[in-house]
């Protein structure tokens, strides 16, 4: 039985910071990508379900896991793509985005930039082992504490944006390079991000 609260563990850097090593085990069912199944049975877990083009696995580890790899060769999403629609397929509320950075650059800015897309159709938010991402399509008040680290991308550099009760605010500012909006810093345990018809994405470093 999938869980209503999902973790998709991409096959990038294997989790070792203790927040996303939190969510690894929180008994949540763990749809992996590939070859993060190999992974994740090396630390001991066990994956739900096993999607992608499985070009990555042994035959070994095919024959007896059978039961939960779902093949899907097409080359026109990536394999955290395809791990996304089925838990939407499958009535998934939530998705937690685990192991999507690290070992490739190309890779980590993709999964990155996808979260927005996949944010218009389910809950979403992705942990690394310094930091977590939120998509966020709408303006809003996000949690923080006093001295947290924040950086804020945009996605649509012709929208203006306003952050408000952080140490450097912006008022209606189109941030049109990514470097922008990084390095800014939490000053109680919320801010404020406002505007119209854009999509950012921001993100947040751990205590």
């Amino acid at each position: 039985m999938i869980t209503k609260e999902v973790i998709v563990l991409a096959d990038g850097q294997f989790p070792e910071h203790a927040v996303p090593l939190r969510l690894l085990n929180s008994g949540k069912s763990i749809i992996c990508c590939d070859g993060a199944a190999i992974k994740l049975v090396k630390s001991g877990l066990i994956p739900e379900i096993v999607i992608g083009d499985l070009d990555s696995l042994t035959e070994e580890f095919k024959i007896k896991f059978s039961d939960r790899l779902i093949h899907d060769p097409d080359q026109e999403t990536n394999d955290l793509t395809k791990a996304v629609n089925y838990c939407i397929q499958q009535g998934v509320q939530k998705i937690y985005i685990l192991g999507a950075t690290g070992l490739r650059e190309d890779h980590t800015l993709g999964n990155i930039s996808l979260l927005v897309s996949y944010s218009s159709k389910i809950l979403v938010e992705m942990y690394t082992d310094t930091g977590f991402f939120i998509p966020v399509l709408s303006s809003q008040r996000i949690k923080t504490y006093p001295g947290q680290q924040i950086s804020i991308f945009s996605l649509t550099p012709n929208v203006p944006l306003t952050l408000k009760n952080l140490r450097f605010p912006l008022n209606k500012y189109q941030l049109e390079a990514w470097w922008q909006g990084t390095l800014n810093e939490a000053i109680d345990d919320w801010f404020d991000i406002e505007f119209e018809g854009g999509m950012f994405i921001v993100f947040a470093l751990y205590e």
